[in-house]
């Protein structure tokens, strides 16, 4: 019987003859999948992620910014009441299915994080629309639920790095959110969501089965939630009071590493039909492993112990050996035909492989940290 969760994975290609010795590193395979298909113009969510690896350096196809043609192209707008003042958003998917912002604030943690300044103006059908307007919409549309929510990764994200301890704002209902009282609920629902993976590292087992349970139902197994969490610790009096809480989240992941790892390659065993859904979401799980905890780092000073330091290489190293497989497979080369067939998978071929590149630029230089 096949694991549970690969089930759930769908059909691969065949396999193709493995690469030769002058083909590109797994490294310039991740890089080139992301800039290649993450850059068409009609694709908000793809160009979203090419601004992951590249931020405001990345552009669409037709030379524009990718911030540009996602705004001009895709935001919308509540036009005000008289001397009210408007309020814009993105919708989840187009009319015909295209993913534009399936996780709330996806965009606009995009913009934040690729380093655009607030007062950053971008154009639209109707004028101008600041980064700093987009962010009040943010917090007029924002529900302190979403610190609970799986989707509220992207949310939190974005606010994190607008607000400081002891701030708040006032959403649409009239609520007053503090982001201390968000940020400890989002730890916490962090702490919930992994206390299964927590309870097996404790007792010693070797995995735990990854069956949609717990960190496991969130988008990308929750690894886009830790780095908003984690983010946060930026800020001494957070890592101060969170303390020994994050650094069992910290461990936690790392003991996910091995245990994930296990499972992939049982069921690559197992199953070879399903070998390139199986591939791609080593490369997701490994590209993000190494993107979080990059993060973490850069944003908050965290220093890996010698245990953690040999984890992250083990990652890269499954990275890698993911990566140039599912090459043999001829995925990458056939992404654009597989979005006929597969759509899902075809999106996260380019999708995984912009933050499994990311992730990787993050720690190509560790020695010299």
């Amino acid at each position: 019987m096949l694991p549970s969760f690969v089930a759930l994975l769908g059909l691969g290609l065949s396999a193709a003859p493995p690469p030769s010795p002058a083909a590109p590193s797994a490294s310039a395979l991740l890089h080139a999948q992301c800039r290649t298909h993450a850059a068409d113009p009609s694709r908000p969510w793809a160009l979203a992620h090419g601004m992951d690896l590249d931020g405001k350096a990345f552009r669409a196809r037709d030379g524009r910014p990718a911030s540009d043609a996602i705004v001009a192209g895709f935001l919308r707008r509540d036009a005000p009441d008289a001397g009210g003042t408007a309020r814009y958003f993105f919708d989840a998917f187009t009319p015909d299915g295209t993913p534009v912002e399936p996780h709330p604030a996806l965009q606009v943690k995009t913009f934040l994080l690729a380093g655009y300044p607030r007062s950053h103006s971008f154009r639209t059908a109707w004028g101008q629309v600041t980064l700093r307007e987009l962010v009040a919409s943010l917090q007029h549309d924002f529900r302190p639920a979403l610190a609970a929510s799986p989707d509220g990764a992207w949310a939190l994200d974005a606010l994190s790095h607008v607000l400081e301890p002891g701030q708040s704002f006032v959403n649409g209902a009239g609520e007053t959110v503090r982001m201390d009282a968000v940020m400890d609920t989002a730890l916490a629902t962090l702490e919930a969501a992994q206390a299964e993976l927590a309870r097996g590292m404790k007792a010693g087992l070797p995995q735990l089965p990854k069956n949609k349970q717990g960190i496991y139902a969130h988008p990308c197994g929750g690894l886009h939630f830790f780095q908003a969490v984690a983010g946060w610790a930026r800020f001494p009096s957070v890592r101060k009071a969170w303390g020994p809480r994050l650094d069992a989240q910290v461990d936690v992941l790392v003991y996910r590493l091995a245990s994930e790892s296990r499972q992939y390659e049982a069921a690559l065993t197992a199953a070879p039909a399903y070998r390139v859904p199986v591939l791609v979401q080593m490369v997701k799980f490994h590209g993000h492993f190494l993107e979080a905890l990059g993060r973490y780092r850069d944003e908050t000073g965290w220093k890996p112990t010698p245990a953690q330091a040999r984890a992250v290489e083990e990652a890269k190293a499954a990275l890698e050996h993911a990566t140039l497989r599912l090459e043999a497979t001829g995925a990458f080369r056939d992404t654009e035909a597989l979005s006929r067939t597969q759509p899902q998978l075809a999106l996260d071929l380019v999708g995984d492989a912009c933050h499994a590149a990311r992730g990787w630029d993050l720690w190509a230089s560790a020695k010299a940290r």
